[in-house]
């Protein structure tokens, strides 16, 4: 049995139907794309993934349809290495589905209905109940109900990382049981009330912090991550690196796959580099067409990561 530490995802699948265009539509415009792909989302499956890619020992549980793209998702899964002994097929529903639209800036909208997701349950957390116990990581989003997160949450004993999107203001329940909190900067205004920005991340951070995490992290996009951790009592910016975006898909995915990977393989380390190195995958990940084939495959920590005491 792998001495690898486990990390466990309770989460989406959906199949990503894309589409490439000069810029992103108006309401009520139709415009004339550069180019349609399909491929493999959804938030779940995508950190799964990206923690996967990097070396983690991962294990999904999650629901796909009883379609084509049911069977394909659940091989796709197996293609990174990740356990799918949890992965359940629903019978007379189909798999999730999104509909993105990317401009040639990188910028999106994404549409998604959720298909098999919502019907994941507890009885699928007490099937999964030894190895959500035993996970050293347990992640999990809200493109599946909060009711199942709660439940794996109630359970497990190791570190619970939940990242609240796509956001909703109803989940005090789960932010009470998260170690980790993570969110961008629309979802953290939403969370505290108020618009956030660098010039007031700190008190949104001290807010969230204040719903029970231990370590609260807001996504700053191009500007890296902001966070504040219950242990050092201090607010960090942490900056990245500029690129060039060519597709932005799944960023936020990346960041938190690789979060999830780094806690619990480089736990040794100080938090901002962790941070800092999750911030280099998303970044590495944008300047890529796709999502699960734009994560990398590989990470080199350094010892230089910039950060900034707010």
């Amino acid at each position: 049995m792998s001495s690898l530490p486990k990390i466990v995802v309770v989460g989406s699948c959906c199949v990503d139907f894309t589409t490439y265009a000069p810029r992103l539509p108006n309401p009520g415009e139709t415009l004339h794309g550069t180019k349609f792909t399909t491929s493999f989302g959804g938030k779940g499956a995508n950190q799964c993934v990206a923690a996967a890619k990097l070396g983690g020992k991962t294990y999904m549980i999650c629901r796909v349809g009883d379609d084509d793209w049911g069977v394909k998702y659940i091989e796709n899964l197996k293609s990174f290495g990740i356990d799918v002994t949890h992965t359940k097929t629903t019978r007379d529903i189909t798999t999730g589905i999104a509909q993105i639209s990317v401009a040639s800036n990188g910028e999106n909208q994404i549409v998604i209905v959720p298909g098999a997701n919502n019907h994941l349950n507890n009885s699928d957390i007490q099937d999964a109940q030894e190895l959500i116990k035993n996970a050293d990581v347990l992640i999990s989003q809200l493109e599946t109900p909060d009711d199942t997160t709660y439940q794996a949450f109630k359970l497990c004993n190791g570190i619970k990382l939940l990242n609240a999107a796509p956001m909703r203001t109803d989940i005090k329940s789960l932010l009470e049981l998260c170690t980790v909190l993570c969110v961008n900067e629309p979802e953290a205004s939403q969370l505290v009330g108020f618009e956030v920005n660098l010039s007031n991340i700190k008190l949104a951070l001290k807010e969230l912090l204040d719903t029970g995490c231990k370590l609260a992290i807001i996504t700053l996009g191009d500007k890296g991550a902001a966070y504040f951790s219950s242990d050092d009592n201090q607010c960090i910016h942490i900056p990245c690196e500029k690129v060039k975006p060519v597709d932005t898909t799944g960023a936020g995915d990346a960041f938190v796959g690789a979060l999830a990977t780094f806690l619990v393989t480089q736990k040794d380390r100080p938090i901002h580099q962790i941070i800092g190195a999750a911030c280099d995958v998303a970044s590495k990940s944008v300047t890529i067409e796709g999502t699960q084939t734009s994560f990398p495959n590989k990470y080199t920590f350094h010892e230089n990561y910039n950060y900034i005491v707010l």
